[in-house]
């Protein structure tokens, strides 16, 4: 399982985990959770959505409908991939400027291997 340091964000993966985080559209992953993503999961540099390493990205700075479409492409892409269990980081809740109130709704319907952070949960 997922390691956390204190005050709650992902430090460590265990096979088979992969952390979900919001991208920009350059896949320039500069903070946050991008770059977390990127020096400890496996984000690549220029990539703005999709599978990376240990960690795959969503845009969330390109508008709302832009992170709808492919919050919906990674929910068919976590169900034709069960064997992995996603983590998904608040996502949009940052620089993007979205509350979880506005994301959490994105995620319905999302496969059992989709752990949605508590605040998408309320």
């Amino acid at each position: 399982m997922a390691k956390y340091n204190e005050i709650g964000f992902i430090e460590e993966l265990d096979e088979g985990e992969v952390f979900v985080f919001g991208s920009n559209g350059f896949g320039a992953h500069n903070g946050g959770a991008a770059a977390m993503a990127m020096a400890k999961f496996g984000a690549i540099y220029g990539q703005a959505e999709g599978l990376q390493g240990q960690s795959y990205a969503i845009n969330t700075m390109d508008g709302f409908e832009v992170m709808d479409e492919q919050v919906a492409r990674f929910i068919e892409f976590a169900r034709e991939h069960p064997e992995h269990t996603f983590l998904v980081t608040e996502i949009g809740c940052g620089i993007a400027g979205y509350s979880p109130e506005e994301v959490a709704p994105l995620f319905k319907g999302a496969p059992g291997n989709v752990i949605l952070p508590e605040s998408f949960n309320n």
